[in-house]
């Protein structure tokens, strides 16, 4: 429980709420029927928290300790310059409302002042949309902040004022419906208001440590599984056209009313010289300039609306459309967290992402994999569990560029490789996935590191420097050395039986190690047959599958 928003707090809100968004991105995208029908909203809150997410790590990449105003400031300045589509923008601003109280060199972090800076964020969030509407994630802000105020100008906690705020954004979004017609009209909540929900749902996380299990208090309408059976269409402007803008305060105000008149959907958020601008128009070349006149406009991003749901339509259902005429054939892209583990990929055919030591690979990482493995059909194949929302987020975006592509959530490299030993290029692409997603499922992992702190785990409490034996991402055992821990892992393996145990050595690892591993296999299951690959991978000196 943290008593005080610090800049732990915003840390651990920048990590839960991206965690969050990927659970939640597919629920959110089928919600997403205003202001475009177009089933981005989840994906775009994605990856407008991914880029605010990595803004906070990078404060951190010295082993440094920032200000919470340094903290808050980079969470909101990596959402404006990430901020994808409408929502996007909109909660990239709500984050700079909220700094704006925060970054204070006075302010002592307390409730009190959590809920002034609600208020402030929807404040800014209105002042921010040309045309608001209620029913929206205005109208779900606004809320938050109308009861975080209830509490916490009566001096409640930090924890009371953030589930204040949760709980009225919430019965907010279940009434967003009633306000909007598309809505009701779809039977469906409003998406951005429920994107925003989760996001205050992780405050509440990151200060009580809380995870929320339970079923929410306000019942919400029911969604229906995809964007195509809404019964909504949408007639307003052709494009979506978003810029990031070097510009005074001055020139804004101009450009704003020249956009206004150009379309709808116009969102202009930032300040102090920097500004994300997203609008609606049918004449782009009339928008760009309007920010050339104001400013520095540049990340032009241009989206012909009815073609990018088109796009994403054939990406689902693998039919022909613009987009993917030049790509050919099936394509896996994997992630590789060492060089021997990538070589051996690559030569199966298999287009490899690194992952670089401790850190995940972003979105645009594994998009620019897909896009240079240059196939119509694309498996991913993340290696990790918590690269799996990454990558279906990913998917996402190369759907929306008309590539067929699929996600089979591998949970480490062993079973990686096993997926894509069995891939069958020549073979339909669900029954492929089939017995890809079978193979990886079949093949239990196991891992040896080392604790970097002290810790309560399944196996006991861990001090920093125990070598920890992990089972299919558990922590099971904890040793003094590697050779005692991978032991004990092996042993657990084989005691339920299997046909071929793959070791994929890493840094930190030796031929003795090695060879103690292999003399254990060879006394407990002389019949399984061994696989070694030199995978080079840091921090995990063993990986161990068995199939």
């Amino acid at each position: 429980m943290h008593d005080t928003f610090d800049s732990t707090v915003v840390r651990l809100w920048a990590a839960t709420a991206l965690a969050a968004l990927g659970e939640h991105r597919a629920e959110i995208d089928a919600l997403n029927v205003f202001p475009v029908p177009d089933g981005d909203t989840g994906t775009n809150l994605f990856l407008t928290a991914e880029s605010a997410a990595q803004y906070v790590e990078e404060l951190y990449v010295d082993g440094g300790e920032p200000t919470l105003a340094a903290s808050i400031t980079a969470y909101a300045q990596g959402a404006l310059l990430g901020a994808r589509g409408n929502s996007g923008v909109i909660t990239s601003q709500l984050l700079r409302g909220i700094a704006d109280i925060f970054a204070d060199e006075a302010a002592l972090g307390v409730g009190a002042e959590l809920a002034v800076a609600l208020t402030r964020a929807a404040e800014l969030a209105y002042g921010a949309v040309a045309v608001p509407r209620e029913g929206t994630v205005l109208t779900v802000a606004r809320a938050a902040a109308l009861a975080a105020g209830e509490v916490g100008f009566e001096q409640a906690d930090l924890a009371d004022v953030a589930r204040a705020a949760v709980k009225g954004a919430s019965i907010a979004l279940a009434n967003t419906p009633e306000q909007l017609q598309v809505l009701k009209d779809a039977g469906v909540v409003d998406a951005g208001g429920r994107g925003l929900v989760v996001i205050l749902e992780a405050l509440v996380e990151a200060i009580t440590g809380e995870h929320r299990i339970s079923h929410p208090e306000v019942r919400l309408p029911r969604p229906i599984s995809t964007v195509e059976e809404h019964t909504v269409s949408y007639g307003g402007p052709a494009y979506e056209v978003m810029f990031l803008l070097d510009a005074s305060d001055e020139a804004v105000p101009v450009m704003r009313e020249k956009l206004g008149a150009l379309g709808d959907s116009l969102v202009v958020v930032g300040g102090a010289g920097l500004w994300n601008v997203h609008v609606h128009v049918d004449d782009v070349g009339a928008a760009v300039e309007a920010g050339i006149e104001a400013g520095r406009p540049y990340r032009i991003k241009v989206t012909h609306l009815e073609m990018a749901d088109d796009l994403r339509r054939s990406g689902r259902d693998g039919g022909e459309s613009r987009g993917n005429g030049e790509r050919k054939g099936r394509s896996l892209v994997a992630v590789a967290h060492g060089e021997g583990v990538a070589a051996l990929l690559q030569e199966s055919g298999v287009t490899t992402v690194a992952a670089k030591p401790g850190r995940r690979p972003s979105t645009a990482e594994l998009l620019d994999g897909i896009m240079r493995s240059g196939a119509k059909e694309v498996v991913l194949l993340p290696s990790d569990g918590d690269t799996r929302t990454v990558a279906e987020a990913a998917a996402e975006q190369a759907r929306n560029e008309g590539i067929r592509a699929a996600v089979i959530p591998t949970r480490s490299v062993v079973q990686t490789l096993a997926a894509a030993a069995v891939h069958d290029p020549g073979a339909h692409f669900d029954d492929d996935l089939v017995a890809m997603g079978r193979s990886s499922a079949s093949t239990r992992y196991g891992a040896i590191t080392v604790a970097v702190r002290q810790a309560v785990t399944t196996a006991g409490m861990c001090e920093i420097g125990d070598v920890l034996g992990l089972l299919d991402g558990d922590i099971v055992e904890i040793g003094a050395t590697y050779d005692e821990a991978g032991k004990a892992i092996v042993r657990r393996m084989l005691d339920r039986g299997g046909e071929l145990l793959t070791i994929v050595t890493g840094e930190g690892s030796d031929e003795d190690l090695l060879e103690s591993i292999m003399a254990e296999v060879e006394e407990v299951s002389p019949d399984v047959e061994v696989e070694v690959v030199r995978g080079g991978q840091p921090l995990w000196p063993l990986i161990i599958g068995l199939e």
